[in-house]
């Protein structure tokens, strides 16, 4: 039906429209299918855009109604134009559809409040390996719910062991734990990291209080997901019996894509000088597998003059080079990038042995459709996001620059092309770091400033150094001769880090700048969608929209008051925008968010009780005042004793105890346990408070813990 609808038929109407309009129109029509992703997508966000978890039966029957509409407009012989319009709805249909569908498929119980200590049984599934301690996955979950005095019991959950030593993957074991629910976002509008454990099947988190029993060895019997979690575990080991935490910790992340062992500081490092795509098995890696085993075996061969005359050696070197990347893929867990990956390799490498153009923007369109009909979570997520971006980006400028390219690598010798594939990289990482920059100031509030510089030092030492040398350590690990390409791989990542130190300790190497508003982020994709896919001038169109998405964090508003989600932590806004900590300790995680999301690197800490005011804040032990910069009184009160006389004389009462209905301030904020449900956010406008709450943010979702203290179960509920 697609194609039908898209194809290009000479005596097929074109869109009516006046003039170059029409013109235009016509002369892209053989781009108009790659919007398909863009309206699937459009589709996937409704469904997470709902502050309600939609009727099962909504996405289908939408389809269902789009399809039909589409039918008849055929039957009818309405035209080319009425098609392509109605075909929009049905994608979009599609799309929420698909996402219900998923969310459906992978529906189980969210532990709805923290329980514990008590005995946890369940079989290991994963094992990672951090800085400081090991992290487990659990499945088929068991404990007892007298003890627990909770609702259903998660499908999985998530548990930070005290020591290094970790059961083997397969095994089934008992362990004292205190389990918590997954955390929501750290304030309104920030990511819902709860939402992504529940998609990945974790209903969970906690930490151990004892070692963990072993019931039964790790079970016989061939799954393999536990076989790749069981080898990726044994290479971490190995690899770090060698190499050490460092640098062994940056091996198994380029291996495995497991970064939970890299230490804090070199993961910063890495972050601050652009280089932490490098420890994101992305594109990068596994066209690196791909091209590596490709080159090897036909030059092999190549060696043998019958095979290299009289048999296709380039597509058995692309089959090899295809079964190589499945391989590595199914290794590192096939997270999202990898997927993404993996599908636009092997497409390439289908192209070579099918003897077509490997490189085209529909490339991309097949596998971001893939990937969201497979994974429709994935779209909130700035892996996928930053990477489809990137790649689009580099297809639309291949698309320009290649037949200029061609031209000048005919007329260069080995040092002129050395040179240009120097440049190469360099624009390689500009155009790539200017399609992911607006994804990376909404998601992390970052701007990395010399990652050209380092990207042009460090991604030819990867490329043709530590990639390399890690994949003869996986040939050679089986054999356990791994250690000489090991000690070579370890002193290409000694180089890396050293790039990346250095160009991370350069003058505002990362910039730090407040986050970008959802809307603004929406008329960024729109516009690098519009930019993306067509190829004329009306194209540049699509920069206006990116123009007014960048500049979206000046106009955003910026909540004058934060409250954690355990009220141990608050924030004020001071006059010159940056944000002062009731303290450095408490909810640390949630003071950082704030911190990022404000645009600032160092948090301000409010005067001690009884030492004075400053930044406007004086404070007692019951609570602080707060001239706010509006003029009003704001009393943050953390003791009954001072309700009485903050809500006679506060314009504002922030009270972390219930406040019970004495209180007649102007303005009341009830920051207390149960209305709390979450962090908070408070504005102070004209005429008195407005309150966001996470909870609210986050809806009546499935992912969301039951306020009603009933643990959550599919989305059809």
């Amino acid at each position: 039906m697609v194609q039908t609808i898209f194809e290009d038929r000479a005596d097929a109407p074109v869109l009516r429209a006046p003039g170059r309009l029409r013109e235009w129109l016509a002369a892209e029509q053989d781009r108009w299918i790659l919007w398909m992703p863009a309206a699937f997508g459009l589709g996937i966000a409704l469904y997470f855009g709902c502050a309600f978890e939609p009727l099962f039966w909504v996405g289908a029957a939408a389809t269902l109604g789009a399809a039909a509409a589409l039918v008849v407009a055929r039957v009818l012989a309405l035209g080319r134009a009425p098609r392509i319009l109605l075909m929009v709805p049905l994608l979009v249909a599609l799309g929420f559809a698909a996402a219900q569908i998923r969310a459906t498929a992978v529906g189980a119980p969210v532990l709805d409040r923290e329980i514990g200590p008590l005995p946890v049984e369940g079989r290991v599934v994963r094992v990672e390996p951090l800085a400081e301690g090991t992290r487990v996955t659990l499945d088929t979950l068991a404990y007892e719910r007298r003890m627990a005095d909770a609702g259903a019991v998660p499908a999985r959950a998530r548990l930070r062991l005290r020591g290094r030593e970790a059961p083997d993957v397969g095994a089934l074991i008992r362990i004292r734990a205190v389990l918590q629910p997954p955390s929501g976002p750290a304030a309104p509008g920030a990511f819902d990291f709860g939402r992504q454990l529940w998609f990945s099947g974790i209903g969970a988190v906690g930490y151990a209080l004892s070692a963990p029993e072993i019931l039964a060895p790790s079970h016989a019997g061939w799954q393999p997901s536990l076989w790749a979690a069981g080898l990726r575990r044994e290479i971490a080991q190995r690899i770090g019996e060698q190499l050490g935490s460092e640098d062994g910790g940056l091996a198994v992340a380029l291996l495995t894509g497991d970064q939970t062992a890299v230490p804090t500081a070199a993961l910063e490092a890495m972050r601050a000088s652009g280089l932490a795509h490098l420890i994101s098995i992305s594109g990068l890696h596994i066209g690196l597998v791909a091209g590596l085993v490709f080159g090897a075996v036909r030059a092999m061969l190549a060696l043998n003059e019958t095979a290299a005359l009289r048999y296709p050696i380039k597509k058995w070197a692309a089959a090899a080079g295809l079964v190589a990347a499945a391989g590595y893929t199914v290794l590192v867990g096939a997270p999202v990038p990898t997927l993404r990956a993996l599908l636009m390799t092997g497409l390439v490498l289908a192209a070579v042995m099918l003897d077509r153009n490997p490189f085209s923007m529909r490339l991309v369109g097949f596998a971001a459709c893939v990937v969201l009909l497979l994974f429709p979570e994935a779209l909130p997520g700035p892996s996928f996001q930053m990477s489809f971006a990137a790649v689009a980006a580099l297809i639309a400028a291949y698309e320009v620059l290649s037949p200029r390219i061609a031209e000048w690598r005919s007329r260069l010798g080995a040092v002129g092309g050395a040179a240009l594939y120097l440049g190469g990289v360099a624009l390689t990482s500009l155009v790539a770091g200017a399609a992911t920059l607006p994804f990376s100031l909404f998601h992390f509030q970052q701007i990395q400033l010399y990652g050209i510089l380092s990207n042009m030092l460090a991604v030819p030492l990867t490329s043709f150094w530590v990639m390399p040398m890690g994949l003869l350590v996986c040939l050679a690990l089986p054999f356990g001769v791994e250690g000489l390409p090991l000690s070579l791989m370890g002193w290409g990542i000694e180089a890396i880090l050293a790039v990346a130190r250095w160009t991370a300790g350069l003058p505002g190497a990362a910039l730090a700048v407040p986050a970008m508003p959802a809307w603004g982020l929406c008329l960024v994709g729109l516009g690098l969608v519009w930019l993306l896919i067509w190829t004329r001038r009306p194209r540049l169109l699509g920069l206006l929209a990116i123009a007014a998405g960048l500049a979206s964090p000046a106009l955003a508003e910026r909540p004058d008051l934060l409250v954690g989600p355990e009220g141990k932590l608050v924030a004020l806004r001071g006059a010159d925008g940056q944000l002062a900590f009731s303290t450095a300790g408490a909810e640390r995680f949630d003071g950082d968010v704030w911190l990022r999301r404000n645009g600032q690197s160092v948090a301000r800490i409010w005067p001690a009780p009884g030492a004075g005011a400053r930044d406007g804040i004086r404070c007692d032990a019951l609570g602080c005042l707060w001239a706010a910069p509006d003029g009003r009184t704001v009393a943050i009160v953390r003791s009954r004793e001072a309700l009485a006389e903050d809500c006679r004389s506060a314009a504002v009462v922030v009270s972390l105890v219930p406040p019970g209905r004495a209180c007649r301030a102007p303005a009341l904020v009830d920051a207390s346990g149960p209305q709390r449900d979450g962090g908070i956010a408070v504005y102070l406008v004209p005429e008195g408070v407005r309150v966001e709450t996470v909870r609210a943010f986050r809806g009546d979702r499935p992912w969301v813990p039951d306020p009603r203290g009933r643990g959550r179960g599919s989305s059809a509920e």
